[in-house]
């Protein structure tokens, strides 16, 4: 192999690639990264049995050749080289790796022992780069980290029609995306479940500024792909059936409060400085005001008021405070609508830019209230 590659991309491309590469890998051989230079491009590619990842930029290829080199080492060393410009070369048993003055020699690995990478499925649709990275922003608030239900560490993805809907629960909170997209088929109606942990990374390592275009096949229903800017991603998919979580979602809420979403999270976390861990944050809602309150009787205690547009009868919630700011961390517009039934059942939180709006359900917030003494 001999190629010559612009350093920045080269850069980026082996970063992008190593992201999936465990620190300690099963087998050995998947610490490396493979290289593969052919007919004007360079693609690097790792692979983990659960994801794996593609790369692929223009390269000024002079001998074709397919290598595979220490993944994490290689992203180290394009990081720190000193010129627009690198060349790669094998020369025997190593990849000699020059920028400039500077001169890395790698030992090569078996790649004839490398793993063959899962076939990437066929498209099914494209979703805009941002409202995909945010769609996920918002659905991944609620995974569980329970590694003993494997279904509620992950997301469930349905596409349907020109919509895909993105939901993840831990049994404690529930989110649900809604998010507008292209599909190959306009009668689309499929589902998987994805890791939320793999399919966060994924959100955060795309070019926002260009489509991600999904591959799945339901007759094969084990593999999601993302395919972004000359990066392309496969994951596993969860295999289980994930929770009913439609009948959580009241059919009317007697109960609304509009607030001020900023002045709501400022004093959440004043107010819950002298809470104890898991100890809940109580809202008191009365006519035009809702007061927040933590610590008990014989603890410390704070207390602040902020202003509340009630419409309904006056209602006393309490929350986990974490649970209620990652809520709130994702509603996109100035104020928040807080959508109530009793003071047991789960209250839904969605976002609105105006006071008098209505409330957007692009984004559904359900989170179950704590029980409180007093």
């Amino acid at each position: 192999m001999k190629v010559e590659v612009n350093s920045s991309a080269f850069a980026d491309a082996t970063e992008w690639a190593s992201r999936i590469i465990s620190a300690r890998p099963t087998v050995p051989l998947l610490a490396g990264i493979k290289i593969r230079a052919q007919e004007g491009l360079l693609q690097l590619s790792t692979f983990n049995y659960e994801q794996s990842a593609r790369y692929q930029i223009d390269a000024g290829v002079d001998e074709e050749g397919v290598i595979v080199v220490q993944g994490r080492l290689l992203a180290d060393i394009a990081r720190a080289l000193p010129t627009d410009k690198t060349c790669l070369v094998t020369e025997g048993p190593r990849l000699a790796i020059r920028s400039g003055t500077s001169v890395f020699n790698l030992q090569l690995m078996n790649e004839t022992d490398y793993p063959e990478l899962p076939a990437i499925p066929q498209p099914i649709g494209s979703i805009d780069g941002k409202v995909f990275a945010d769609a996920v922003g918002q659905a991944v608030v609620a995974v569980a980290r329970d590694e003993n239900r494997p279904v509620l560490t992950g997301v469930r993805v349905v596409f349907d029609g020109d919509k895909i809907v993105f939901s993840a629960t831990d049994r404690f909170r529930l989110t649900r995306v809604t998010a507008g997209w292209t599909p190959a088929q306009p009668d689309i109606r499929t589902s998987a479940i994805i890791s939320g942990t793999v399919l966060k990374d994924i959100a955060g390592s795309i070019d926002t500024a260009q489509n991600v275009v999904i591959g799945y096949d339901e007759t094969e229903a084990n593999l999601l792909s993302f395919d972004n800017a000359g990066r392309v991603k496969t994951s596993q998919l969860i295999d289980g059936e994930f929770p009913n979580v439609d009948r959580l979602f009241a059919d009317e809420y007697p109960i609304h409060a509009v607030i001020e979403k900023q002045s709501l999270v400022d004093a959440l976390h004043r107010v819950s400085l002298v809470a104890e861990r898991e100890a809940p944050i109580r809202m008191e809602f009365t006519g035009d005001e809702v007061r927040l309150s933590a610590g008990a009787a014989d603890e410390s205690q704070a207390s602040e008021v902020v202003a509340a547009d009630l419409d309904g009868e006056p209602i006393t919630v309490a929350f986990n405070p974490m649970y209620l700011l990652s809520g709130l961390g994702a509603i996109s517009g100035k104020y928040v609508r807080m959508k109530m039934t009793t003071a047991i059942k789960a209250v839904e939180f969605n976002g609105q830019q105006d006071k008098d709006d209505e409330p957007s359900l692009a984004y559904r917030y359900l989170l179950v209230p704590m029980r409180f003494i007093g």
